[in-house]
């Protein structure tokens, strides 16, 4: 795709770089898709020019836990593709071969300012699949991907307990879905050390010519967690599950990161001794759940003023997707600084997907994926005049 040289001036620009705060009037000059300038008296020969005055520009957001694309908010329940509950461990599955790129949702997040989504399997099973991060213009799934496989989805807590209990078969309890994640770990470096000793044997020659190691493909996806190529992404809400979640990806050395974390804001101190990092939210919701009764704005305050590492999530369908701004807003209510909150939809929750090199910020260099608003970002009152995804408009208000 050829992609046009844009000289947007005029607009009041907040970078979301890690130490630029506040709205500064100044240019930005994309030249193929990427930021290449921000400042002022920029060179801007041969560009577009785009009078963004009495305009605000913010990185695109970024949705580091959704269920878009898996969980259309208009099909029937039995049609959504986000949980396979035969059995509680199938981290085979992929979200890259169930997403449905029509869902109206994807509209919807253009609507809002987002331009990247984590999409991830649900929460009914203790290993549920390998999620995927994706701008947000529908397209061929394989060019709406940044990464493909980004994470593989686990569960803690009530949901697959209130899955499998009907059932007669684990996990019925908290011990029963860490006895299944552990034990899925454990399958999985016995399989790794059969494959390590199939390999020694072909070197020295004693496995016949072309005898094959028998594949799993289950085994193999959890096999790139044990080496740390895809970090384990863990639902949990109670401060019991998050404790279990962070003793389990110590066990095994896993990259990890804390998915809801809801209850985190209690054990605040004791994350930041551990280095968490914390998807938080839907904060948005009502409290629908027993393991929710502690949800509350002061979370990802608390994990600020503590120094862990934070993103705000809307766990879409559960808050619709293009509120998500509305959920950094409620967290300056509650006393989280502006800036803050702006990053928490930005720079932090590509760090907390690994894509920080490439989005989050409005730096040269980074894919240009920005969000022109017509007011204060964080006042109820403003919205998304207009969208960009890699230096394009992929959507614009009419009225």
């Amino acid at each position: 795709m050829q992609h046009m040289t844009r000289w947007l001036k005029g607009a009041l620009v907040w970078t979301g770089r890690a130490h630029d705060n506040g709205f500064v009037e100044q240019d930005i000059l994309i030249r193929d898709g990427k930021v290449a300038q921000v400042g002022r008296a920029i060179d801007h020969e041969g560009a577009e020019c785009v009078d963004l005055s009495g305009f605000r520009v913010t990185p695109g957001l970024i949705d580091a836990h959704t269920h878009i694309g898996v969980c259309p908010e208009d099909f029937p329940e039995a049609l959504v593709d986000d949980n396979d509950m035969a059995e509680p461990i199938t981290p085979q599955l992929r979200v890259l071969d169930g997403l449905y790129h029509q869902d109206t949702a994807f509209s919807d997040a253009l609507s809002g300012g987002v331009t990247c989504v984590q999409a991830l399997p649900g929460s009914a099973n203790v290993i549920g699949g390998q999620g995927m991060i994706l701008k947000t213009k529908p397209d061929i799934v394989e060019r709406m991907a940044v990464v493909p496989c980004s994470g593989m989805k686990a569960a803690l807590g009530e949901n697959p307990v209130s899955v499998y209990k009907p059932k007669d078969k684990l996990p019925t309890t908290r011990m029963g879905n860490a006895a299944l994640m552990r034990g899925a770990f454990v399958q999985a470096q016995n399989y790794l050390a059969k494959m390590e000793d199939a390999r020694n044997q072909s070197v020295a020659g004693r496995l016949k010519s072309g005898d094959p190691f028998e594949r799993d493909l289950a085994m193999e996806a959890l096999a790139a967690v044990l080496r740390r190529e895809t970090p384990l992404r863990v639902h949990c809400h109670r401060l019991d599950d998050i404790q279990t979640a962070v003793r389990i990806a110590e066990e095994f050395n896993l990259k990890y990161t804390l998915e809801h974390c809801t209850e985190g804001h209690l054990i605040a101190p004791w994350l930041a001794e551990k280095k968490a990092c914390a998807a938080v939210g839907p904060t948005l919701s009502s409290r629908c759940k027993i393991e929710l009764r502690n949800k509350s704005w002061d979370t990802p305050l608390a994990l600020w003023r503590a120094g862990v590492h934070f993103c705000l999530i809307t766990d879409h369908p559960v808050i619709p997707i293009e509120h998500a701004i509305v959920s950094a807003a409620l967290a300056v209510k509650a006393g989280l600084p502006p800036d803050e909150a702006l990053r928490g939809l930005t720079l932090y929750a590509a760090e907390h997907l690994g894509v920080e090199g490439r989005m989050g910020s409005l730096s040269p260099g980074r894919d240009a994926d920005l969000v022109v608003w017509d007011g204060d970002p964080l006042d109820a009152r403003t919205r998304a005049a207009a969208t960009y995804i890699d230096g394009e408009p992929v959507w614009q208000r009419r009225s």
